[in-house]
């Protein structure tokens, strides 16, 4: 790898990470703003209705994983295919304090992922906005030199990617925290059991690839949104 590509690199890795350290600040600021709107302040007084990164971000899931994900894909996926996706600080919430718990808890699980999709529809504004300006050609996800380029088009995948990823009906992710709330109360322990192993579920199901397969036709019909609009 020589000079340039080296500085190409390191330059895309450092876009990478601001992007997804916007994306997991929205996301969580998302889950605190919404819960102390139904009547949690838990979050609110430890400061977590901000987008300030400090406040959200995990060593291992916004940090460790992103940058190995990112490191093993540039070099042609060493040990795998490990997609571009992460997580942040768990947002503190108490439910007894919640004035409707079923509503709320619908609520406050989806707000991270509607933060999300929205970023994703500004990335989808910019592109359109680079693409009429003639700054940016319409194979969008090519490689680019190009800073903002490479920033619009990490805006659209992460968020893409952290939204469908959040949505999986797996405990702890927000789908489990929405799948809780639409079912009976007789499927509780059931969701609790799962919830005890949740973390290495997903691990599994990150490295096994399966992630991939089902981000992939999301992509795909992102990249035909930027097309047809």
């Amino acid at each position: 790898m020589g000079e340039v590509a080296i500085a190409e690199f390191l330059s895309h890795l450092v876009i990478f990470m601001v992007v997804l350290l916007l994306a997991v600040s929205c996301h969580e600021a998302a889950h605190a703003w919404v819960s102390h709107k139904f009547g949690d302040d838990t979050a609110y007084m430890l400061g977590r209705v901000t987008l300030n990164p400090v406040k959200h971000t995990d060593v291992i899931g916004t940090l460790v994983i992103p940058i190995a994900g990112f490191v093993f894909g540039a070099i042609g996926g060493m040990l795998g295919s490990i997609p571009l996706i992460g997580w942040g600080k768990p947002t503190p919430v108490n439910p007894r304090n919640w004035s409707n718990y079923r509503t709320a808890n619908f609520w406050v699980s989806v707000a991270g992922i509607i933060a999300n999709l929205i970023l994703v529809t500004i990335g989808i504004v910019l592109a359109k906005v680079l693409m009429t300006q003639g700054v940016a050609p319409i194979e969008f996800f090519e490689k680019s030199s190009n800073p903002l380029i490479i920033f619009v088009g990490d805006l659209m995948i992460l968020n893409l990617s952290l939204a469908i990823f959040n949505l999986l009906p797996i405990p702890p992710l927000d789908g489990g925290k929405v799948l809780s709330s639409i079912l009976p109360d007789s499927f509780s322990p059931a969701l609790e059991l799962i919830e005890q192993y949740g973390f290495m579920l997903l691990l599994l199901f990150i490295f096994m690839g399966l992630f991939n397969l089902i981000i992939t036709p999301f992509i795909i019909a992102l990249f035909e949104i930027l097309q047809r609009i």
